[in-house]
């Protein structure tokens, strides 16, 4: 039983978000609960990014966290796609919900990668140290981006430029960066509060799988709600399709010249989707967070044949 639920967490969780979604929107007897999930939901998925993170960066070994070219080629890509959609959305009018299209776009470009990648990319035959690193750079370059690009593409009435990015700072940063600096705080100074940590070695893929939970309620919650046409909501989810084909083939196409083709791969390829649903549902419409979600699919796909594919070459 244990081993089905880890072999297949992924569809279970989302399975569970939809399922959880439509209970509550249809059974009057939780009707007095939802002001406290909703409270819950609001502070409990920032917290379980948090706790992955620092989980995952327990294990970064310092000495380990050397550059290489392909990251910064990476990282050049990821913030020039994205402020290219940015300013697409920020200069010409979108008729319709079509702009929705362009954030899941833009969403899923500038979301940094997943916490999860340096498990597949080490199964893969990669190196998950130099994957690691560029895991930290694009956390970076996300707290960085997001303040400045998110409310220049969806304004709020009422509030300043300025008001907004301070605000989605104090939320993002602390968010992507905190873990880490805490992380090499504790192996420094509290060397039994890490090794603690360190004990909890599957942990931060559960964490994962229940802020998936929380995430996909959230994304089925959007959809159910808007009043976007379906062809939209199809489009936002190709968008999502072709972000990811994009990215993994960029990023192996700029790994192999390094040497280095499936970490550079992975690296690019495989995001933080329950971050980039998170932030999409929070600070853009709603409705975008379609193609994050639909992101979540498409690279489980590919990484599931990149997996398969690795057997069947093992077993010849």
């Amino acid at each position: 039983m244990l081993n089905f639920l880890k072999n297949w967490t992924l569809p279970i969780a989302m399975l569970a978000g939809v399922l959880g979604y439509f209970m509550f929107a249809n059974f009057t007897f939780l009707e007095p609960t939802k002001p406290f999930m909703n409270s819950l939901v609001a502070y409990l998925t920032p917290f379980l990014i948090f706790a992955q993170l620092l989980l995952t960066f327990c294990k970064v070994q310092p000495h380990e966290l050397l550059p290489s070219p392909w990251h910064g080629w990476l990282l050049l890509f990821q913030l020039v796609s994205a402020s290219a959609i940015a300013a697409l959305l920020i200069f010409v009018r979108m008729e319709g919900s079509y702009k929705e299209v362009f954030e899941g776009a833009m969403v899923c470009l500038i979301c940094p990668t997943a916490t999860a990648a340096a498990v597949i990319t080490g199964k893969l035959g990669g190196s998950a140290s130099s994957l690691t690193t560029y895991t930290l750079l694009s956390n970076i370059l996300a707290a960085i981006v997001v303040p400045l690009m998110f409310p220049l593409v969806e304004p709020h009435a009422n509030i300043t430029f300025l008001t907004a990015f301070l605000k989605i700072l104090s939320k993002v940063f602390p968010l992507l960066l905190f873990p880490f600096i805490l992380a090499m705080l504790f192996r420094y100074y509290l060397p039994k509060v890490h090794h603690f940590l360190l004990g909890f070695r599957d942990m931060a893929f559960y964490l994962w799988a229940v802020a998936l939970t929380i995430v996909t309620a959230q994304t089925v919650k959007s959809l159910a709600n808007s009043d976007a046409a379906v062809g939209v909501e199809v489009l936002i989810a190709l968008a999502g399709f072709i972000t990811c084909v994009i990215q993994f083939y960029l990023g192996k196409r700029i790994g192999t010249r390094y040497f280095d083709r499936i970490s550079a791969g992975q690296a690019l390829g495989q995001k933080n989707t329950v971050l980039a649903i998170w932030m999409s549902y929070t600070y853009l419409d709603p409705l975008s967070s379609v193609g994050p979600g639909s992101y979540v699919l498409w690279q489980n796909i590919f990484n599931s044949y990149q997996l398969w594919k690795k057997r069947k070459k093992e077993m010849k």
